[in-house]
């Protein structure tokens, strides 16, 4: 509600957007005053069972008291939450803290008319975010045993449920935590709703095209032929009130003159009319529309007076509708079942099993230009444009479960929800290739359009984000369609040996040079085959050095290239290289050199062909103009199977972090110690405090006293014991020998007055800055860990190697928690510098498993208070006998509403 803030004490950010079962949207949000009417006509369309089941009597209508109690909340010790779909309330679900405990008794009412869409476990996960918030522990509830549907709720919720029964009531309880049970069914639940949500878009059975028209050259012109070429097998309907008939269908005025149910609109009208038209859309009950209309304002309204794009999706979402756009480009289904063309593509693509997602309408363009010039099947096509709404998140849930998609190909220019994009694309990637292509930018700067918050975590998160959830990440659209047209037509490899056949032996060691330089290991090279017979005669030769590969048992994967005859003729064996490829399960690449001939295509599928059975491989061999490039995609797809085998780890909990009193406490510190502090400004804590909270989560940092004169400096090492150390207190200096910010081993009272007095001396030039005396740490490897919050990432943790490395080279490695015991594994050994950690020239190997248990008690308490902006380990000695922190400097802030969390949620905007 616009108005919200009006109301005080209002949570704002509970408000969420959310995807029912049926996969239709609603909105979900806090109850206040004004919600007394709406409450009371929900009441009297509800049954008498449904009202005694809810309050174990019947009841006409609530009275004005009962109303007054239901909408009067303090959003604290007493919430209520409730769904909307066209303003008017289907669920409300709350609870009442039993005074003096952390238990809360919680209750349901869902509408009679909108039964067995989820709203129940809905309503409980977002309940459960609330009173975690408000520090409750438990739910408890009442419900009568006839109630089945209610129970129903409690137990597949995902709760460890106590059930007891007593004076005919069913008592239940239950701890409201999060465990990895409740989080595996919200994400189920999620995955199913949002998978069925763009399903339903990509299938519908009646489709309106809104601003149809019959003039060639414009939009709707194209839209609505496409679609009726395509030989779309449901119904089409143009809606044009200034016409009788538009492309050989009946014209209506309006949607409401069409007697069937609309299950998608396509919008092709100017930006000013938007509204009035999605408003038509909603009251028609349309499931969803694709506003292929461009020029809507990001922020306010737009000169000519139309609305943006936040009151558009506030607008869709009213009616439960979701938005494909504004300016995408359209929707394709290639199912023979189906043939939806709803895009300005005047061809369906040629069926095949990849499915593409891309955002703005040029990127789109591009995407669906190259897949038609390689002969790339494709299974389905979603241009989100602007992605106002939907997201590649959801295309990435759809095409999960469509069997009929074997590889995704996501194209990105900006991040909405990029921790859920990471959970579902490691998800996605253990059973279907995802190919993402993002710019080095993404994330820093929004494209025309897109309203996401943007990154500040530093250069490479992102990518080690991508890395991590397992998909192919490549630079461009072209690397993009190369590896894709691999996916599509070959098998996965078993492992990295590469076989080369070619006819030329200097492009046979070119080829071996190419696939060393991307990870490959070339085993068998023949580079003498003989292609200067004639058509039939080559290609014998071809296909016989071809299974000599196949069957090696050196060999995992085929890379081959040609080059013309010596009289200049290319003989085009695409299709006695695809038919042998096929009997074996081996992948291929395909390059040609030296071709002069312009009808010769290039980087395509030879001798494509449809895949025929659900889920195949496409016919034919993936030809590329360069054998760097063949290999080049080869490699991705290698490293992409490697990374499926070895699975993406365990969850790695260490000891004494089990369960959530540690974050819980932590919490509560947080929440003291942020007490005085307004708006976004940053808090320093102290050292005590900075040791408590670490040591909450098992994290020890050696002690240390600042000083300001020697007899001060005296005492401190009496009461730390000789020997000491003395540094300086500025971050950079702390731990530079070379530049004078640090003095070890220190063993009596002279030598630390002496020491005091030198380092006053030559840090002056530095601005004088502060020293402490530290007790002596053992020997080791100097390191770094930090952790901060970024507004659209979340928790990042990245970790180098102290020194050169990180100063000067940025040599660091980033991860986003949680992390499993693999990725944490890989976040130590990535930097370049990390071969010290694991011996290095006569140097002993370091307690690697004590520095990645210290590096997931870190990530964990990031990950488990949003409240701190920023940590710092440094330095972060590491040896043979274990770690030693020397220093740590923690940040807190007034937390940012994360982007994922333990409740289902669809962007706002």
């Amino acid at each position: 509600m616009g108005d919200s803030a009006l109301f005080r004490g209002y949570p704002a950010h509970w408000e969420a957007d959310v995807v029912l079962r049926d996969g239709a949207a609603a909105h979900l949000r806090p109850v206040h005053p004004e919600d007394a009417e709406r409450l009371q006509r929900m009441h009297a369309g509800q049954s008498e069972s449904s009202i005694y089941l809810r309050y174990f009597t019947y009841k006409s209508a609530l009275t004005q008291k009962e109303l007054q109690r239901f909408t009067n909340v303090d959003h604290v010790d007493r919430v209520s939450l409730v769904v909307l779909l066209d303003d008017q309330i289907i669920g409300v679900g709350g609870y009442d803290r039993i005074e003096g405990t952390r238990e809360a008794e919680v209750s349901f009412n869902i509408s009679d008319a909108h039964q067995g869409r989820g709203l129940g476990s809905v309503l409980l996960e977002h309940l459960a975010a609330a009173g975690r918030e408000r520090g409750l522990e438990h739910f408890s509830a009442e419900v009568l045993p006839e109630n089945r549907k209610m129970l129903t709720v409690f137990s597949e919720a995902g709760y460890e449920v106590q059930r007891t029964f007593e004076d005919g009531v069913v008592l239940l309880k239950f701890s409201i935590d999060p465990t990895e049970r409740s989080r595996e069914v919200m994400e189920a639940r999620e995955h199913r709703a949002e998978a069925r949500s763009v399903g339903e878009l990509l299938a519908p059975q009646q489709v309106a095209v809104i601003g149809a028209s019959r003039e060639y050259g414009s939009v709707g012109y194209h839209l609505l032929q496409n679609l009726i070429e395509s030989n779309f097998t449901g119904g089409v309907h143009s809606v044009n009130p200034e016409a009788f008939e538009v492309g050989g269908t009946a014209a209506y005025s309006s949607l409401e003159h069409i007697k069937q149910d609309i299950d998608l609109a396509i919008i092709a009208v100017p930006a000013e009319q938007l509204a009035t038209v999605v408003t038509d859309c909603g009251r028609k009950g349309v499931k969803g529309i694709l506003v292929v209309t461009d020029g809507i304002s990001v922020h306010g309204e737009s000169v000519s007076g139309a609305i943006d794009q936040r009151e558009l999706v506030r607008l869709a979402r009213r009616y439960g509708m979701r938005v494909i756009g504004p300016a995408s480009v359209g929707l394709i289904n290639t199912d023979p079942d189906i043939s939806l063309n709803a895009s300005l593509s005047p061809t369906l693509p040629v069926r095949g099993g990849v499915g593409l997602f891309s955002q703005s309408a040029s990127i789109g363009v591009s995407l669906y230009a190259q897949a038609h010039r390689r002969e790339l099947g494709l299974s389905a096509v979603i241009s989100a444009g602007n992605r106002a709404d939907l997201s590649g998140n959801d295309a990435m849930q759809y095409f999960e479960d469509d069997d009929a998609t074997r590889a995704v190909g996501v194209y990105l220019e900006s991040f909405g929800n990029p921790r859920k994009f990471s959970r579902i694309a490691r998800r996605l990637s253990l059973s279907k290739p995802v190919v993402v292509a993002k710019s080095d930018v993404m994330g820093r700067r929004l494209p025309p359009g897109h309203e996401v918050r943007t990154s500040r975590a530093p250069q490479g998160a992102v990518d080690a984000m991508l890395d991590n959830s397992g998909v192919i990440q490549v630079g461009n659209h072209d690397s993009l369609m190369d590896v894709l047209q691999v996916l599509a037509t070959q098998p996965l490899p078993v492992g990295p040996k590469l076989g080369i056949l070619s006819n030329s032996p200097s492009m046979g060691r070119l080829l071996a040079d190419a696939g060393e330089s991307y990870g490959l290991q070339p085993t068998t090279i023949n580079g003498e085959l003989d292609m200067e017979g004639g058509r039939r005669d080559s290609a014998r030769a071809l296909t016989e050095a071809l299974e000599a590969l196949f069957n090696d048992d050196e060999v995992d994967s085929v890379a081959v290239c040609l080059q013309p005859t010596i009289t200049g003729v290319h003989y085009d064996h695409a299709r006695a290289i695809s038919e042998t490829a096929r009997g074996h399960t081996k992948p291929m690449v395909m390059s040609l050199i030296g071709i002069l001939d312009p009808h010769v295509p290039l980087n395509y599928i030879g001798n494509a062909g449809p895949v025929i059975e659900s889920g195949a491989l496409q016919q034919g061999v993936p030809v590329f103009s360069s054998p760097a490039r063949s290999v080049a995609a080869l490699a991705k797809v290698v490293r992409y199977q490697q990374w499926r085998t070895r699975g993406i780890g365990e969850p790695y909990i260490p000891v004494g972090l089990e369960g959530t009193a540690v974050a819980r406490q932590g919490d509560e510190l947080l929440t003291t110690w942020l007490a005085d502090l307004e708006g976004a400004a940053l808090k320093r804590l102290s050292q005590e405090q900075t040791q408590q909270l670490l040591g909450l989560y098992g994290v020890e940092v050696l002690s240390s006293i600042p000083f300001e004169s020697a007899d001060e400096a005296v005492a401190a090492a009496q009461r730390l014991g000789y020997p000491v150390a003395v540094k300086s207190t500025n971050t950079y200096l702390r731990h530079r020998l070379d530049l004078g910010g640090v003095q070890l081993n220190i063993d009596d009272e002279e030598t630390l007055r002496r020491t005091v007095s030198d380092m006053r001396r030559t840090l002056a030039e530095y601005g004088s800055p502060g020293l402490e005396v530290q007790a002596m740490a053992p020997t080791g490897q100097g390191c770094i860990l930090r952790a901060i919050e970024d507004p659209m990432m979340g928790p990042v943790v990245s970790f180098g190697i102290s020194g050169d490395a990180v100063d000067l080279l940025d040599d660091w490695s980033h991860a986003v928690p949680p992390m499993t015991d693999q990725d944490v594994h890989r976040l130590i050994r990535k930097p370049k510098a990390a071969r010290k950690l694991l011996g290095y020239q006569g140097v002993p190997a370091v307690d690697v498993s004590a520095l990645e248990e210290t590096v997931q008690r870190v990530a964990m308490l990031k990950d488990n208070h949003p409240q701190v902006a920023a940590l710092q380990l440094t330095p972060m000695l590491a040896s043979p006998d274990g770690i030693t922190i020397l220093h740590a400097s923690i940040d807190i802030a007034n937390p940012e509403q994360r982007t994922d969390s333990a409740r289902r949620a669809i962007s706002r905007y």
